[in-house]
């Protein structure tokens, strides 16, 4: 399909914008204009609040969002994207309030270490003990140990896999559900989708080498299945998923190659491309009728797990 014309209109206000492509710019930089792209109207939430939790190597901050009542409340347990490196618990604040208001659960944002200060295992580490503490503390949050999923997208999407394997490894905790949105799943360039959707598309496969060299101790690290999950030997024993992929998105193939793995191990997997739509489309809700239909899809894939 052509690219949607909703699409079209962003691309051409960036050019006309003169954003750069993030991987021309210091880290810091592109922190800040990552943090000023991804702006949507936020709902009214019952209840918002930061947390401090212990991690692998110091606290972590959790941003945690409970809807109104008793409880307790299934729960997932969501990682931002921005390739490891950019991106924080603002870059998600609208779309976890549309989690929490649409699927009727807490959502426990998590802001993980970022890379290249933070190189590949800190910020997968730090997922998983996020979901960790979530099972050990739920009472605390008034949620359900016995409903938890995870999610994310884009590289938040890597880590919401990733943990689904380290977890299901590990004996801990029990996950009933994965979210995995526009996911890297491989540190690899060659697929078709990274060629056809290289330049011109918003992320491009140049930014993306970036994200992985600021990810990546070594190139031995990359093929390590908690870095590019697609990789893992077995993934059977893992929980239901919803793979939402972009069709002009670098990553397109990801997501779905891994989908396939899924399905090929017996995980029941529900898979949508949406066509005309770029990397990121998720989070445009404002900008993208698309966007906001994939919303709706994520939030009625949990209802349906949860309740």
């Amino acid at each position: 399909m052509p690219l949607d014309p909703q699409v079209q209109v962003v691309l051409e206000q960036m050019k006309l914008k003169g954003v750069p492509p993030l991987h021309e710019l210091p880290v810091v930089k592109a922190r800040e204009i990552y943090r000023s792209a991804l702006a949507a109207s936020p709902e009214e939430v019952y209840k918002i609040e930061n947390r401090l939790i212990p991690g692998p190597s110091g606290e972590i901050t959790v941003r945690i969002y409970t809807p109104e009542g008793e409880g307790p409340f299934p729960v997932i347990v969501y990682f931002h994207g921005g390739g490891w490196v950019v991106g924080d618990l603002d870059t998600v604040d609208v779309l976890c309030r549309k989690l929490v208001n649409g699927v009727n659960c807490v959502v426990v944002s998590v802001d993980y270490r970022l890379a290249p200060e933070h190189k590949f295992p800190s910020a997968s580490d730090d997922a998983y003990a996020a979901v960790v503490w979530a099972a050990k503390n739920a009472s605390s949050i008034r949620a359900d140990s016995n409903r938890i999923a995870v999610g994310g997208d884009s590289a938040g999407g890597n880590l919401a896999a990733v943990v689904t394997l380290m977890a299901r490894d590990r004996g801990f905790p029990s996950l009933v559900y994965q979210m995995l949105v526009c996911p890297v799943t491989n540190y690899s360039f060659e697929t078709d989708s990274y060629r056809d959707n290289a330049d011109g598309y918003g992320l491009t496969t140049s930014t993306m080498r970036w994200y992985w060299n600021h990810y990546l101790a070594n190139e031995r690290d990359g093929k390590n299945p908690y870095a590019s999950p697609l990789l893992a030997a077995d993934l059977s024993g893992l929980p239901p998923a919803l793979v939402i992929t972009a069709e002009f998105d670098p990553l397109r193939d990801d997501g779905e190659a891994y989908a396939e793995r899924l399905k090929a191990a017996g995980i029941p997997v529900e898979v949508n491309r949406y066509d005309g739509m770029v990397h990121g489309f998720f989070h445009a809700t404002d900008a993208f009728e698309k966007g906001r239909k994939a919303v709706e899809q994520a939030v009625n894939a949990l209802r349906k797990v949860f309740y």
